[in-house]
């Protein structure tokens, strides 16, 4: 029987992509959320989904509805206030999310970095070998009648994930990251090991990461990595080219041969190992696992490309050093004869508070380095900190950008720029790209 539901916040990043997978499956789907534009917002326009302004209002129009709850939204926000009143049918996003992996072989990835990526890349597999129904962090969802498969970004944010119970569970990494929630590195060890605690099948988990290996989840837990040691899925025999990545398979002792992806950097490696000791454990085809990772376009905003002119922009949601790392190690690998140039902004005081001096460190792997003002959030809208005080720790910097002033960056002729940030840093990089369009245009 399909039902009616209306999201208080349909443009989250997790709340977009549920509402297609419910509006897949034939409900009436509609939402609110703010007026601006966000890039989430267009696959729900695609698929003819309403998306309404805030308003109390619209509680008392579609009182019948199931109302999912974002999970940025506190009891005062004007929606769940009158749906509060009301008494209306209101369930959370992550209650909402668990009746969906409930219903199929759930897989869900958490992890501190790498899951948007790899949930992207584990739906693009399995969604090509058995009908599948997927929600990825990028905004993108989709939902198919009789799923067998259900592939989901679990995110660890205030314990969002705390009462998922899939079948099957990809632990890509535990990093101390959202300081504004989180007390410390063992605060995150330990919601990670009550996540860990509910999934049913098995679980596998990146071999290198000291925090992983502390888990003790029921679960059976397979290690992945490059360690022949003592990780149970081994990447070995790397070759690394500007046209994508390339190593053989070892499972226990047994060879399962060769596999390349279209990707770069190390951590898309070992992104693609966890997708196929997935596969593997659920007995897919090896053939056809092969095959679809080489078809693999990659996910919103996570080293998404395009090129203008002789410049090469790169647009990524890296807002942590470990991910600028990641994201700056594959631009090496892709471009290694061009200058790479990092356009960071960075994403809330609390975080830059925490990372000030790791935040230096991992963009002295660019060539040049530019910083954008900090991007605040609802919750902090300032801090004791400025970009500036970052740059000041880079050799390499080179200074503030403003959206309306982007003469810093015009100077580069055949360089890969990389603007990395989680707040509106795609603000920056469009205005550079107008102006970079008009420059070489002119001097044509």
């Amino acid at each position: 029987m399909t039902k009616t539901y209306y999201f208080i916040g349909i443009k989250g990043t997790g709340m977009g992509p549920l509402a297609q997978i419910l509006h897949d499956q034939g409900n009436t789907v509609l939402g609110s959320d703010i007026d601006s534009y966000t890039y989430t917002q267009a696959p729900l326009e695609a698929a003819g989904i309403k998306i309404l302004p805030f308003s109390a209002d619209n509680v008392d129009r579609y009182a019948d509805a199931i109302f999912v709850r974002g999970n940025a939204f506190n009891d005062d926000h004007v929606e769940v206030q009158r749906a509060l009143t009301l008494g209306v049918k209101m369930i959370s996003y992550p209650d909402a999310v668990q009746e969906q992996i409930a219903q199929t072989t759930s897989i869900a990835v958490a992890g501190a970095h790498g899951k948007t990526s790899t949930t992207g890349l584990l739906a693009h597999v399995v969604k090509n070998i058995a009908p599948t129904s997927y929600l990825i962090g990028d905004g993108t969802g989709r939902g198919v009648p009789n799923s067998q498969f259900f592939v989901v970004e679990a995110d660890e944010y205030r314990r969002h994930f705390k009462d998922y119970a899939p079948d099957y569970a990809i632990l890509t990494n535990i990093d101390f990251d959202h300081p504004d929630y989180y007390e410390d590195i063992d605060d995150v060890t330990r919601a990670f090991s009550d996540f860990a605690n509910h999934v049913k099948k098995a679980i596998f988990a990146w071999g290198d990461d000291p925090h992983l290996r502390l888990l003790q989840p029921k679960a059976d837990v397979y290690y992945y990595g490059t360690n022949s040691e003592q990780d149970d899925f081994v990447a070995t025999n790397i070759r690394k080219s500007t046209q994508g990545s390339h190593f053989d398979v070892v499972f226990k002792g047994q060879s399962l041969g060769e596999f390349s992806v279209p990707l770069f950097g190390q951590h898309s490696i070992l992104n693609a190992l966890s997708v196929i000791a997935v596969a593997y454990m659920e007995k897919m085809d090896l053939s056809l696992i092969k095959s679809f990772l080489m078809t693999y376009q990659g996910v919103k905003r996570r080293f998404s490309e395009k090129q203008i002119a002789d410049i090469t922009v790169i647009d990524d949601y890296a807002h942590h050093p470990t991910e600028i790392d990641a994201t700056l190690d594959a631009a090496r690998q892709k471009y290694p004869n061009k200058q790479i140039i990092a356009i960071f902004q960075p994403h809330t005081y609390s975080r830059v508070i925490a990372y000030k001096d790791e935040f230096a460190k991992s963009l002295e792997a660019a060539d040049k380095v530019y910083l954008a003002n900090i991007f605040g959030s609802a919750r902090e809208k300032q801090g004791a900190v400025t970009s500036a005080e970052i740059g000041a720790e880079i050799s390499k910097f080179g200074g503030i950008i403003e959206e309306d002033n982007m003469s810093l960056l015009m100077p580069y002729e055949n360089a890969v720029m990389v603007f990395m940030g989680a707040g509106d840093i795609e603000k920056y990089e469009f205005a550079y790209e107008k102006l970079l369009g008009q420059l070489r245009t002119d001097l044509q």
